[in-house]
């Protein structure tokens, strides 16, 4: 239940921070106003109080782990808000990311 909850975690963590970092692009480059940076601002916010209920208390690590879920996270938001299309590049990188991710939190 703990590694679950821990992906649970870190998939709500993404939604936040790269959500919010969405929306603060959106309202300064993409100019539809400072609500859409406001928001976004929130959203960052909620992303470190989420990142704290990681069961591992080492924040290095789950700061480090959140890295790869990160990049894996940002190429998919792409995908579906902005019609990115990775190429295999992105895909292997994100991939070894995330066995990084795997790597520094369920190993053990």
């Amino acid at each position: 239940m703990t590694v679950t909850r821990s992906i649970i975690l870190f998939a709500v963590a993404a939604l936040f921070e790269i959500g919010g970092a969405w929306l603060v692009w959106q309202g300064l480059r993409e100019n539809r106003g400072w609500l859409w940076v406001g928001l976004g601002v929130i959203s960052l916010g909620i992303y470190g109080f989420v990142a704290t209920l990681q069961p591992d208390a080492n924040f290095g690590r789950i700061l480090a782990a959140y890295g790869g879920i990160f990049v894996a996270g940002s190429l998919l938001w792409g995908v579906v808000m902005d019609g990115f299309r990775p190429d295999r590049w992105d895909v292997t990188g994100a991939v070894l990311c995330l066995i990084g991710v795997g790597v520094i939190m369920y190993a053990r």
